[in-house]
Protein backbone atom coordinates (compact mmCIF):
# COMPACT_ATOMS: atom_id res chain seq x y z
CA UNK A 1 0.00 0.00 0.00
CA UNK A 2 1.36 3.43 -0.91
CA UNK A 3 0.75 6.23 1.54
CA UNK A 4 0.55 9.68 0.01
CA UNK A 5 2.10 12.55 1.93
CA UNK A 6 1.11 16.14 1.37
CA UNK A 7 4.08 18.05 -0.11
CA UNK A 8 5.74 20.76 1.91
CA UNK A 9 5.45 24.31 0.71
CA UNK A 10 8.91 24.07 -0.89
CA UNK A 11 7.99 20.89 -2.73
CA UNK A 12 4.60 22.22 -3.73
CA UNK A 13 5.98 25.44 -5.19
CA UNK A 14 9.21 24.08 -6.64
CA UNK A 15 9.73 22.01 -9.75
CA UNK A 16 11.95 19.33 -8.18
CA UNK A 17 10.15 16.12 -7.24
CA UNK A 18 11.10 14.54 -3.89
CA UNK A 19 13.21 11.43 -4.44
CA UNK A 20 12.80 8.12 -2.68
CA UNK A 21 15.71 7.30 -0.38
CA UNK A 22 15.85 3.77 -1.73
CA UNK A 23 13.88 3.22 -4.96
CA UNK A 24 12.57 -0.26 -5.71
CA UNK A 25 14.80 -2.27 -8.02
CA UNK A 26 12.41 -1.95 -10.96
CA UNK A 27 12.60 1.84 -10.61
CA UNK A 28 16.28 2.22 -9.80
CA UNK A 29 17.32 0.07 -12.77
CA UNK A 30 14.43 0.85 -15.11
CA UNK A 31 16.74 1.85 -17.96
CA UNK A 32 18.64 -1.44 -17.82
CA UNK A 33 15.44 -3.49 -17.67
CA UNK A 34 14.02 -1.57 -20.65
CA UNK A 35 17.22 -2.09 -22.66
CA UNK A 36 17.18 -5.82 -21.92
CA UNK A 37 13.50 -6.12 -22.86
CA UNK A 38 14.08 -4.29 -26.15
CA UNK A 39 16.89 -6.64 -27.24
CA UNK A 40 15.61 -9.85 -25.67
CA UNK A 41 14.48 -12.14 -28.49
CA UNK A 42 14.52 -15.39 -26.49
CA UNK A 43 11.40 -17.27 -25.33
CA UNK A 44 9.76 -15.88 -22.21
CA UNK A 45 7.64 -17.89 -19.77
CA UNK A 46 4.04 -16.73 -19.37
CA UNK A 47 3.79 -13.18 -18.00
CA UNK A 48 7.55 -12.80 -17.61
CA UNK A 49 8.94 -9.40 -18.57
CA UNK A 50 12.23 -10.97 -19.70
CA UNK A 51 13.52 -14.35 -20.81
CA UNK A 52 15.45 -16.47 -18.27
CA UNK A 53 18.66 -15.57 -20.12
CA UNK A 54 17.92 -11.85 -19.81
CA UNK A 55 17.00 -12.19 -16.12
CA UNK A 56 20.37 -13.87 -15.45
CA UNK A 57 22.15 -11.15 -17.45
CA UNK A 58 20.37 -8.47 -15.42
CA UNK A 59 21.63 -10.00 -12.17
CA UNK A 60 25.15 -10.92 -13.28
CA UNK A 61 25.83 -8.00 -15.62
CA UNK A 62 27.09 -7.84 -19.18
CA UNK A 63 27.19 -5.77 -22.34
CA UNK A 64 24.29 -5.90 -24.81
CA UNK A 65 24.74 -5.93 -28.60
CA UNK A 66 23.95 -2.21 -28.80
CA UNK A 67 26.67 -1.42 -26.26
CA UNK A 68 24.38 -0.96 -23.24
CA UNK A 69 26.22 -1.96 -20.07
CA UNK A 70 24.21 -3.96 -17.54
CA UNK A 71 25.73 -3.54 -14.09
CA UNK A 72 26.14 -6.66 -11.92
CA UNK A 73 23.60 -6.89 -9.10
CA UNK A 74 25.08 -10.10 -7.70
CA UNK A 75 28.75 -11.05 -7.66
CA UNK A 76 29.03 -14.80 -7.27
CA UNK A 77 28.89 -18.14 -9.11
CA UNK A 78 26.90 -17.87 -12.34
CA UNK A 79 25.41 -21.33 -11.90
CA UNK A 80 23.68 -20.27 -8.67
CA UNK A 81 21.81 -17.51 -10.50
CA UNK A 82 20.98 -19.80 -13.42
CA UNK A 83 19.52 -22.44 -11.09
CA UNK A 84 17.48 -19.80 -9.25
CA UNK A 85 16.07 -18.35 -12.49
CA UNK A 86 15.33 -21.80 -13.91
CA UNK A 87 13.47 -22.72 -10.72
CA UNK A 88 11.19 -19.70 -11.14
CA UNK A 89 10.50 -20.75 -14.73
CA UNK A 90 8.93 -23.95 -13.36
CA UNK A 91 6.06 -24.29 -10.91
CA UNK A 92 8.46 -24.87 -8.01
CA UNK A 93 9.03 -22.14 -5.42
CA UNK A 94 12.52 -20.84 -4.68
CA UNK A 95 14.15 -20.71 -1.24
CA UNK A 96 17.30 -18.59 -0.97
CA UNK A 97 19.27 -19.81 2.02
CA UNK A 98 22.47 -18.45 3.53
CA UNK A 99 24.18 -16.80 6.45
CA UNK A 100 23.41 -13.13 7.16
CA UNK A 101 24.78 -10.71 4.62
CA UNK A 102 24.91 -13.02 1.59
CA UNK A 103 22.51 -10.80 -0.42
CA UNK A 104 19.45 -13.04 -0.12
CA UNK A 105 17.00 -10.13 0.07
CA UNK A 106 18.90 -8.22 -2.63
CA UNK A 107 18.79 -11.17 -5.03
CA UNK A 108 15.12 -11.84 -4.20
CA UNK A 109 14.16 -8.25 -4.98
CA UNK A 110 16.04 -8.14 -8.27
CA UNK A 111 14.69 -11.51 -9.39
CA UNK A 112 11.13 -10.31 -8.79
CA UNK A 113 11.83 -7.00 -10.54
CA UNK A 114 13.27 -8.72 -13.62
CA UNK A 115 10.65 -11.47 -13.83
CA UNK A 116 7.47 -9.56 -12.96
CA UNK A 117 8.47 -5.91 -13.12
CA UNK A 118 7.27 -5.54 -9.53
CA UNK A 119 9.25 -6.41 -6.40
CA UNK A 120 6.73 -5.00 -3.92
CA UNK A 121 4.52 -8.06 -3.38
CA UNK A 122 6.35 -8.73 -0.13
CA UNK A 123 5.59 -10.48 3.17
CA UNK A 124 8.13 -9.62 5.86
CA UNK A 125 8.53 -12.57 8.19
CA UNK A 126 8.69 -11.96 11.95
CA UNK A 127 7.70 -13.86 15.07
CA UNK A 128 4.41 -11.92 14.97
CA UNK A 129 3.52 -12.46 11.30
CA UNK A 130 -0.14 -13.57 11.24
CA UNK A 131 -1.78 -16.03 8.87
CA UNK A 132 -3.63 -13.13 7.22
CA UNK A 133 -0.32 -11.75 5.92
CA UNK A 134 0.04 -14.81 3.70
CA UNK A 135 -3.61 -15.62 2.96
CA UNK A 136 -6.01 -12.67 3.27
CA UNK A 137 -7.63 -10.41 5.83
CA UNK A 138 -10.88 -8.51 6.16
CA UNK A 139 -12.01 -4.91 6.08
CA UNK A 140 -13.95 -5.09 9.33
CA UNK A 141 -16.11 -2.06 8.60
CA UNK A 142 -17.32 -3.76 5.40
CA UNK A 143 -17.56 -7.11 7.16
CA UNK A 144 -19.79 -5.78 9.93
CA UNK A 145 -21.94 -3.73 7.58
CA UNK A 146 -22.50 -6.29 4.81
CA UNK A 147 -21.11 -9.61 5.98
CA UNK A 148 -18.42 -11.67 4.23
CA UNK A 149 -17.97 -10.66 0.60
CA UNK A 150 -15.19 -10.19 -1.92
CA UNK A 151 -15.46 -6.43 -1.35
CA UNK A 152 -14.71 -6.94 2.34
CA UNK A 153 -11.75 -9.22 1.65
CA UNK A 154 -8.25 -7.71 1.83
CA UNK A 155 -5.86 -9.76 -0.33
CA UNK A 156 -2.36 -10.52 0.86
CA UNK A 157 0.64 -9.95 -1.43
CA UNK A 158 0.69 -13.70 -2.08
CA UNK A 159 -3.00 -13.73 -3.04
CA UNK A 160 -2.48 -10.79 -5.39
CA UNK A 161 0.47 -12.52 -7.01
CA UNK A 162 -1.62 -15.66 -7.56
CA UNK A 163 -4.45 -13.73 -9.17
CA UNK A 164 -2.18 -11.61 -11.38
CA UNK A 165 0.47 -14.18 -12.31
CA UNK A 166 3.25 -12.33 -10.49
CA UNK A 167 6.18 -13.19 -8.23
CA UNK A 168 5.57 -12.91 -4.48
CA UNK A 169 8.34 -12.64 -1.90
CA UNK A 170 8.48 -13.93 1.69
CA UNK A 171 11.42 -12.62 3.68
CA UNK A 172 12.87 -14.49 6.69
CA UNK A 173 10.57 -17.48 6.31
CA UNK A 174 12.02 -19.32 9.32
CA UNK A 175 11.14 -16.42 11.63
CA UNK A 176 7.44 -16.96 10.90
CA UNK A 177 5.61 -19.28 13.33
CA UNK A 178 5.38 -22.87 12.05
CA UNK A 179 1.58 -22.95 11.84
CA UNK A 180 1.62 -19.77 9.74
CA UNK A 181 4.38 -21.14 7.50
CA UNK A 182 2.24 -24.16 6.70
CA UNK A 183 -0.46 -22.00 5.14
CA UNK A 184 1.89 -21.97 2.14
CA UNK A 185 1.62 -25.74 1.60
CA UNK A 186 -1.71 -25.68 -0.24
CA UNK A 187 -0.70 -22.55 -2.14
CA UNK A 188 2.53 -24.12 -3.38
CA UNK A 189 1.28 -27.66 -3.98
CA UNK A 190 -2.24 -27.07 -5.31
CA UNK A 191 -1.67 -23.52 -6.58
CA UNK A 192 -4.94 -22.67 -4.88
CA UNK A 193 -5.95 -20.45 -1.98
CA UNK A 194 -9.30 -21.50 -0.46
CA UNK A 195 -11.65 -18.83 0.92
CA UNK A 196 -13.98 -20.99 3.06
CA UNK A 197 -15.93 -17.99 4.38
CA UNK A 198 -17.20 -17.37 0.84
CA UNK A 199 -17.14 -20.92 -0.44
CA UNK A 200 -14.68 -19.76 -3.08
CA UNK A 201 -11.03 -20.11 -3.98
CA UNK A 202 -8.35 -18.21 -5.84
CA UNK A 203 -6.46 -20.27 -8.39
CA UNK A 204 -2.99 -19.16 -9.36
CA UNK A 205 -2.65 -18.11 -12.99
CA UNK A 206 0.41 -18.86 -15.07
CA UNK A 207 3.35 -16.71 -14.12
CA UNK A 208 2.79 -17.01 -10.37
CA UNK A 209 5.68 -18.10 -8.21
CA UNK A 210 7.16 -17.40 -4.82
CA UNK A 211 10.66 -16.53 -3.59
CA UNK A 212 11.42 -17.04 0.09
CA UNK A 213 14.58 -16.24 2.02
CA UNK A 214 15.87 -17.87 5.19
CA UNK A 215 18.85 -17.41 7.43
CA UNK A 216 21.27 -20.23 8.26
CA UNK A 217 21.74 -18.74 11.73
CA UNK A 218 18.02 -19.12 12.43
CA UNK A 219 17.97 -22.90 12.35
CA UNK A 220 16.01 -24.21 15.27
CA UNK A 221 13.81 -21.11 15.63
CA UNK A 222 10.97 -22.21 13.36
CA UNK A 223 12.36 -24.94 11.15
CA UNK A 224 10.38 -25.64 8.00
CA UNK A 225 8.25 -28.76 8.07
CA UNK A 226 9.33 -31.50 5.69
CA UNK A 227 6.07 -31.02 3.77
CA UNK A 228 6.79 -27.34 3.20
CA UNK A 229 10.49 -27.80 2.48
CA UNK A 230 9.62 -30.22 -0.32
CA UNK A 231 7.69 -27.44 -2.06
CA UNK A 232 10.84 -25.37 -2.45
CA UNK A 233 13.96 -25.72 -4.50
CA UNK A 234 16.70 -24.50 -2.15
CA UNK A 235 19.61 -22.43 -3.46
CA UNK A 236 22.39 -21.64 -0.99
CA UNK A 237 24.03 -18.24 -1.43
CA UNK A 238 27.64 -18.49 -0.25
CA UNK A 239 29.92 -15.88 1.22
CA UNK A 240 32.32 -14.35 -1.33
CA UNK A 241 35.07 -16.82 -2.20
CA UNK A 242 37.95 -14.35 -2.20
CA UNK A 243 38.88 -11.05 -0.62
CA UNK A 244 39.02 -9.43 -4.06
CA UNK A 245 35.44 -10.52 -4.80
CA UNK A 246 34.23 -9.17 -1.46
CA UNK A 247 36.06 -5.87 -1.97
CA UNK A 248 34.37 -5.60 -5.37
CA UNK A 249 30.94 -6.22 -3.86
CA UNK A 250 31.47 -3.71 -1.04
CA UNK A 251 32.83 -1.07 -3.43
CA UNK A 252 29.91 -1.41 -5.85
CA UNK A 253 27.24 -1.24 -3.18
CA UNK A 254 28.89 1.64 -1.33
CA UNK A 255 29.10 3.58 -4.59
CA UNK A 256 25.39 3.03 -5.22
CA UNK A 257 24.44 4.03 -1.68
CA UNK A 258 26.88 6.93 -1.69
CA UNK A 259 25.43 8.43 -4.86
CA UNK A 260 22.00 8.57 -3.26
CA UNK A 261 23.51 10.29 -0.20
CA UNK A 262 25.91 12.59 -2.12
CA UNK A 263 28.94 10.97 -0.48
CA UNK A 264 32.48 10.82 -1.94
CA UNK A 265 33.20 8.07 -4.48
CA UNK A 266 34.25 4.78 -2.90
CA UNK A 267 37.48 4.35 -4.97
CA UNK A 268 38.96 7.29 -3.03
CA UNK A 269 39.09 4.97 -0.06
CA UNK A 270 39.75 1.62 -1.71
CA UNK A 271 42.64 0.91 0.68
CA UNK A 272 40.37 1.28 3.69
CA UNK A 273 37.67 -0.83 2.06
CA UNK A 274 40.22 -3.60 1.59
CA UNK A 275 41.28 -3.28 5.24
CA UNK A 276 37.69 -3.55 6.47
CA UNK A 277 37.10 -6.62 4.31
CA UNK A 278 40.37 -8.20 5.45
CA UNK A 279 39.53 -7.68 9.13
CA UNK A 280 36.05 -9.14 8.71
CA UNK A 281 37.27 -12.15 6.73
CA UNK A 282 40.06 -12.98 9.16
CA UNK A 283 37.86 -12.78 12.23
CA UNK A 284 35.08 -14.66 10.44
CA UNK A 285 37.43 -17.44 9.31
CA UNK A 286 39.36 -17.66 12.59
CA UNK A 287 42.67 -17.36 10.76
CA UNK A 288 44.91 -14.54 9.53
CA UNK A 289 45.15 -14.11 5.77
CA UNK A 290 48.68 -15.57 5.67
CA UNK A 291 47.53 -18.65 7.59
CA UNK A 292 50.08 -18.14 10.37
CA UNK A 293 47.87 -17.00 13.23
CA UNK A 294 44.79 -18.71 14.56
CA UNK A 295 42.13 -16.32 15.79
CA UNK A 296 39.02 -16.50 17.92
CA UNK A 297 35.84 -15.50 16.10
CA UNK A 298 33.51 -12.97 17.75
CA UNK A 299 29.80 -13.57 18.26
CA UNK A 300 28.70 -11.34 15.35
CA UNK A 301 28.40 -12.51 11.76
CA UNK A 302 30.76 -9.90 10.24
CA UNK A 303 28.99 -10.25 6.93
CA UNK A 304 29.55 -8.43 3.65
CA UNK A 305 26.43 -6.39 4.41
CA UNK A 306 27.99 -5.20 7.67
CA UNK A 307 31.20 -4.27 5.84
CA UNK A 308 29.10 -2.17 3.46
CA UNK A 309 27.49 -0.44 6.44
CA UNK A 310 30.85 0.27 8.08
CA UNK A 311 32.33 1.76 4.90
CA UNK A 312 29.21 3.83 4.18
CA UNK A 313 29.31 5.23 7.71
CA UNK A 314 33.00 5.98 7.30
CA UNK A 315 32.39 7.84 4.04
CA UNK A 316 29.74 9.92 5.76
CA UNK A 317 32.24 10.85 8.50
CA UNK A 318 34.85 11.72 5.88
CA UNK A 319 32.39 13.85 3.94
CA UNK A 320 30.89 15.78 6.83
CA UNK A 321 33.75 15.95 9.34
CA UNK A 322 36.88 15.31 7.25
CA UNK A 323 38.38 16.11 3.88
CA UNK A 324 36.19 13.72 1.90
CA UNK A 325 38.82 10.97 1.72
CA UNK A 326 38.16 7.74 3.59
CA UNK A 327 40.83 7.20 6.26
CA UNK A 328 41.45 4.67 9.08
CA UNK A 329 39.87 6.92 11.70
CA UNK A 330 36.63 7.03 9.71
CA UNK A 331 36.09 3.25 9.74
CA UNK A 332 37.61 2.32 13.12
CA UNK A 333 34.52 3.02 15.22
CA UNK A 334 32.26 1.21 12.78
CA UNK A 335 34.47 -1.88 12.85
CA UNK A 336 34.49 -1.84 16.65
CA UNK A 337 30.70 -1.68 16.71
CA UNK A 338 30.40 -4.57 14.27
CA UNK A 339 32.93 -6.81 16.04
CA UNK A 340 32.14 -6.15 19.70
CA UNK A 341 28.57 -7.33 20.16
CA UNK A 342 29.25 -9.07 23.48
CA UNK A 343 31.01 -6.38 25.58
CA UNK A 344 32.93 -8.94 27.60
CA UNK A 345 33.99 -11.80 25.32
CA UNK A 346 34.14 -9.93 22.00
CA UNK A 347 36.21 -7.07 23.37
CA UNK A 348 38.92 -9.52 24.48
CA UNK A 349 38.88 -11.16 21.03
CA UNK A 350 39.18 -7.75 19.35
CA UNK A 351 42.09 -6.63 21.57
CA UNK A 352 43.96 -9.87 20.90
CA UNK A 353 43.45 -9.45 17.16
CA UNK A 354 44.72 -5.88 17.23
CA UNK A 355 47.87 -6.80 19.12
CA UNK A 356 48.76 -10.09 17.41
CA UNK A 357 47.80 -9.32 13.80
CA UNK A 358 47.08 -5.66 13.07
CA UNK A 359 49.98 -4.24 15.08
CA UNK A 360 52.51 -6.42 13.26
CA UNK A 361 51.22 -5.81 9.75
CA UNK A 362 53.28 -3.56 7.45
CA UNK A 363 51.49 -0.41 6.35
CA UNK A 364 48.74 -0.74 8.95
CA UNK A 365 50.20 1.53 11.65
CA UNK A 366 47.64 4.32 11.16
CA UNK A 367 44.83 1.79 11.14
CA UNK A 368 46.15 0.18 14.34
CA UNK A 369 46.35 3.54 16.11
CA UNK A 370 42.85 4.54 15.02
CA UNK A 371 41.41 1.26 16.26
CA UNK A 372 43.28 1.55 19.57
CA UNK A 373 41.92 5.07 20.11
CA UNK A 374 38.28 3.99 19.79
CA UNK A 375 38.83 0.74 21.71
CA UNK A 376 40.00 2.37 24.94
Amino acid sequence: MTVSVEPTSVEASGSQEPQALRPHAENAFAAELAALAAQDDRPRPARWKLSPWAVATYLLGGTLPDGTVITPKYVGPRRIVEVAVTTLATDRALLLLGVPGTAKTWVSEHLAAAVSGDSTLLVQGTAGTPEEAIRYGWNYAQLLAHGPSRDALVPSPVMRAMAEGMTARVEELTRIPADVQDTLITILSEKTLPIPELGQEVQAVRGFNLIATANDRDRGINDLSSALRRRFNTVVLPLPESADAEVDIVTRRVEQIGRSLDLPAAPDGIEEIRRVVTVFRELRDGMSADGRTKLKSPSGTLSTAEAISVVTGGLALAAHFGDGVLRPGDVAAGILGAVVRDPAADRVIWQEYLETVVRERDGWTDFYRACREVSV
